[in-house]
């Protein structure tokens, strides 16, 4: 079963899926890069109060939900959605799921940011059919062989449920006799899912809010907020989860609460 390899999601979603700019891109722009990211790091800071009076353009939002979706993924299987939300309508009614919280008050955008774990099959799918298109009618190569094992079993061993819990009996088996003898990828049952999809949805939220800095605005992270009324208001099916919700507008100074204080390097950061 090489397809089970340790290190061959990140090989196949890169070469197979992303051949062509990666290197280019990273030789290119590489030393000049690291001073303006700095400056997007120490900007961004979570601001609670924001100006009514200014307004955020449309073109802003977009582009950084687009630099969003670059955001590394699992297998690049991008159980995510976004939902933007816009209308003043629609504000003060999240302004309300959000447990009246100023973050979500005089907003000018939210955005919902939302795991579907439930829509693997359809994601994996369209994988390989990524996977196939790229040949253009030409024999799969090895790593083309492997891409499409990938996709077409091993995904679904990873992500299938069943009422009865068998998948997840196989999956747990499978990591506990294969991690005897090596290490070992240890994945269950919808927890582990759970896990893997909320990992990757914010990491997509990061970079969107990375992107809001860069675009000289301000956003703030909400994690309180009614997950069951949110998921009715956007009409979404039981398999969806919301992972947060981000504000947007332009940020006042009282809407920053202090200075921004972090552990000691040293105590969270460990050389081997």
């Amino acid at each position: 079963m090489n397809f089970l390899k340790k290190s061959e999601p990140c090989v196949l979603t890169f070469f197979v899926l992303g051949r062509p700019t990666f290197p280019v891109y990273l030789t290119k722009f590489k030393p000049m890069l690291a001073d303006s990211f700095e400056t997007i790091v120490q900007r961004r800071r979570s601001n609670r109060r924001f100006d009514p009076e200014v307004t955020v353009a449309d073109e802003v939002i977009e582009r950084s939900l687009q630099r969003a979706i670059l955001s590394p993924n699992s297998s690049n299987m991008q159980l995510w959605e976004f939902y933007w939300i816009q209308s003043p309508e629609e504000k003060a009614k999240f302004h309300a799921l959000c447990l009246g919280q100023s973050a979500a008050k005089n907003t000018a955008h939210l955005v919902v940011f939302v795991t579907r774990q439930d829509l693997w099959s359809q994601r994996a799918k369209w994988n390989l059919s990524r996977i196939k298109e790229s040949l253009q009618g030409k024999e799969p190569g090895k790593l083309e062989k492997r891409g499409l094992q990938y996709y077409s079993k091993l995904m679904p061993l990873l992500y299938r449920q069943d009422p009865f819990g068998i998948f997840t009996g196989i999956r747990k088996a499978i990591c506990f006799f294969m991690g005897i003898r090596k290490p070992f990828m240890r994945f269950g049952g919808k927890a582990d899912q759970r896990v893997t999809v909320h990992k990757s949805c914010a990491l997509a939220a990061q970079t969107f809010m990375l992107s809001i800095a860069a675009e000289g605005y301000e956003s703030c992270p909400m994690e309180g907020f009614d997950a069951v009324r949110v998921k009715k208001a956007l009409g979404l099916p039981s398999g969806a989860e919301i992972n947060m919700i981000v504000s947007v507008g332009k940020g006042t100074e009282e809407g920053v609460w202090g200075e921004r204080f972090r552990l000691p390097f040293e105590d969270v950061v460990f050389k081997r």
